[in-house]
């Protein structure tokens, strides 16, 4: 399922520098959209330029999420940027709430 305008998701993977795990955070973030059955955009990006951007998701760290609540519908702090499992549940009842899956 995507928004009620039948536009894809518009996700930011987000790292303190925007290099590597970001990068690695945005692939596990598609493979678990995927299998959520969720069509979206993921992007990776640093703190500073997500400061810009007007996302439906923010999903990192904790200690980088935490200035974004309230910025986007979701955001959502993660420990393992490699845990496809637990991201997938991280972001199910966000999304159940936001009506993008049932």
């Amino acid at each position: 399922m995507t928004k009620s305008n039948a536009e894809p998701l518009y996700v930011i993977a987000i790292c303190g520098v925007g290099m590597g795990s970001s990068l690695i955070l945005r692939m596990t973030t598609e493979e678990a959209l995927e299998d959520l059955g969720v069509e979206a955009k993921v992007v990776a990006t640093d703190v500073s330029s997500a400061r810009g951007e007007k996302p439906d998701v923010i999903i990192g760290q904790k200690m980088h999420t935490e200035d974004f609540e309230g910025k986007a519908p979701v955001v959502v702090g993660i420990t393992n940027f490699t845990d496809k499992e637990a991201i997938k549940e991280k972001l199910r009842g966000p999304f159940k709430e936001q009506g993008w899956i049932e």
